[in-house]
């Protein structure tokens, strides 16, 4: 396992990774961001959501991509987009297909390698404005999807970033089923059958949604509705194809990484080892002892706490963007 090379430490308050990952879900309430929204329409028939936040005279563009049943309200992009657009970034949420509030009009929806909707967003970004400094940022599920793009298109961002990144799909779904992690795994599951659901209403599915309510874990979702729709065999053929681990020695971008020893929603066993990642100079792993799952919580006391990943990613970004040409720093603050 690499070593803790990460400048973020818990609070004496917040120091147990279920407290971690939920404490920002229970209580971060900042001031909600105003988007504006625009509307992608997509060679297939479907289209994307993606929320922008725009303060004057602002060139760079920061993509953030959501995790798993998220959207652009999630306390970690709120909390991140604001923090973007006080450094003077422009801010897009990318919405997964079905995530903005209304389903998708495909049968497909969106997986831990999907990258062709990330695709589609920066390319379509590029081509409006050639010269603008682009960045990216993905979280859980979405850090698997943007490294998954990062691996097969170089040269396209100036920087990228990823946080909680489940790089290896079987172990996180494996994970998932033990202990408390199956309160997140209950959670997650119920809410993805809900929209399914709802989804099958108003969109034919080439899949029996009758056996849905017996589903209970993520395996068994991948296996029944993720790996059928996007042209899986099934769930290990789906976790082996699009886990992000063996894909960040292909990476040619500048990419920071970031992630907890214990987080819950994944296992140590995940973690990359040194050899893996020392011959690219491109990406850094800065990993923690603690930080939960997208958590990072920081502050003396609860009642002003702080969120380390929105300070980090902003002064990644900015210092990319101040010296594109020089190697970058490793743990700023």
């Amino acid at each position: 396992m690499l070593p803790f090379n990460s400048s973020f430490r818990p609070p004496w308050w917040c120091l147990n990774p279920h407290l971690q990952t939920v404490w920002p879900y229970l209580f971060r309430h900042g001031p909600v961001p105003e988007y504006r929204r625009e509307r992608l329409e997509l060679d297939d028939g479907d289209f994307l959501d993606v929320d922008w936040l725009e303060p004057d005279g602002a060139l760079p563009v920061a993509l953030i991509v959501h995790g798993l049943c998220g959207n652009s309200q999630s306390h970690y992009v709120r909390g991140l987009a604001s923090k973007l657009h006080a450094a003077g970034l422009r801010t897009a949420v990318l919405h997964h297909r079905g995530c903005s509030g209304e389903p998708n009009r495909l049968p497909r929806g969106y997986h831990g390698g999907d990258s062709k909707d990330i695709d589609f967003v920066l390319r379509a970004l590029r081509e409006r404005e050639p010269s603008t400094p682009l960045f990216a940022a993905g979280f859980s599920i979405g850090g698997s999807m943007l490294l998954n793009w990062l691996s097969r298109n170089p040269g396209l961002v100036t920087a990228a970033c990823t946080v909680s990144t489940p790089l290896d799909l079987a172990a996180a779904a494996y994970r998932m089923e033990k202990g408390l992690s199956r309160i997140y795994q209950n959670t997650l599951v119920s809410e993805m059958k809900h929209r399914l659901l709802h989804k099958a209403k108003r969109v034919s599915l080439p899949i029996d949604v009758s056996n849905l309510p017996a589903v209970r874990t993520f395996r068994q979702f991948d296996d029944l509705v993720t790996a059928p729709l996007h042209g899986f065999k099934d769930a290990e053929e789906y976790y082996t194809s699009c886990s992000a681990r063996r894909l960040l020695r292909y990476i040619k971008t500048r990419t920071l990484i970031i992630h907890a020893a214990d987080d819950p929603l994944t296992t140590i066993g995940a973690i990359p080892e040194p050899r893996e990642l020392s011959e690219n100079e491109n990406v850094v792993f800065e990993l923690s002892e603690r930080g939960g799952h997208c958590g990072f919580v920081a502050g003396i006391w609860p009642y002003r706490p702080s969120y380390w990943t929105d300070r980090r990613i902003t002064d990644f970004f900015t210092s990319c963007m101040a010296t594109p040409g020089e190697k970058w720093g490793l743990g700023r603050t």
